[in-house]
């Protein structure tokens, strides 16, 4: 699995999203989102650049090399987190 591909498939789930739901709010096909993420997909630009922002991330973040960088709470180097909201109202 190449780096943007597991970057991918890390973020998505620590969004609690399935790839049917992050293609639906990127506006993809979910056969790209799982292209992308197995590796065997063309990496569109513009496609990332969907993904990212339906993850609510900077496109770069695909790109780093670990995932480790989420840290325990699902938080990229001070950006927004990417967990799901919580279910009480208060995001």
């Amino acid at each position: 699995m190449s780096p943007v591909a597991f970057r991918l498939k890390a973020l998505r789930t620590a969004a609690g999203l399935t790839q049917a739901q992050l293609a639906d709010k990127a506006g993809v096909r979910q056969a790209t989102v799982s292209e992308l993420e197995s590796g065997k997909g063309r990496r569109l630009l513009v496609v990332m650049d969907k993904l990212a922002r339906a993850l609510g991330v900077e496109p770069g973040e695909l790109l780093e090399r670990t995932a480790g960088r989420l840290g325990a709470h699902g938080r990229g180097k001070g950006r927004r987190s990417v967990r799901p909201p919580r279910g009480d109202g208060t995001g």
